[in-house]
């Protein structure tokens, strides 16, 4: 009988190496996929976590048409990614998606006040409301994971 080579599979990297890194009672994701684990480790490695961090602050930045009604979902967004979109790559690629995203959310939102002359407007916003709350909170957790989100039923104005 041939003897099989089994070849010994390489050891992961402990996450949290320096003390900077550890996070002391932090919830870390449960993963039950090996290779999920391990992916997502490079992610986090591969982006910083101020990248990570201003990335979200701009997809939350939408939020602030609460505080200012006629275009502060637009303008904060805006401010935050133009400010650091030379310092990480990643805000300049995210600031980008939550500006497209607002801007075509503010079309959505505008188009579906037009269409309350007919029943069916009022339907739309409600729609609309619930649109830019979900998909909000998803684009700020996965930019905070360091993934590269794309908002569904975005229109890209800025490439």
């Amino acid at each position: 009988m041939a003897k099989k080579e089994e070849t010994p599979e390489p050891a992961e990297k402990p996450e949290g190496d320096t003390p900077a890194e550890q996070n002391v009672g932090a919830e870390q994701p449960v993963s039950t996929n090996k290779d999920e684990s391990v992916q997502q480790s490079q992610v986090s490695e591969q982006i910083s976590k101020d990248a990570r961090m201003w990335s979200m602050i701009c997809h939350l930045a939408g939020l602030a048409g609460f505080i200012m009604p006629a275009a502060g979902n637009i303008v904060a967004p805006l401010i935050i990614w133009q400010i650091k979109k030379d310092d990480y790559p990643f805000v300049d690629e995210q600031g980008k998606e939550a500006v497209n995203f607002q801007i075509s959310i503010s079309i959505y939102f505008i188009a579906s006040i037009f269409l309350c002359c007919i029943c069916i407007g009022a339907f739309l916003v409600v729609a609309v409301i619930i649109i830019f709350f979900v998909f909000l909170l998803i684009a700020a957790v996965k930019a905070n994971n360091g993934y590269h989100y794309r908002y569904p039923l975005s229109i890209r104005f800025i490439k």
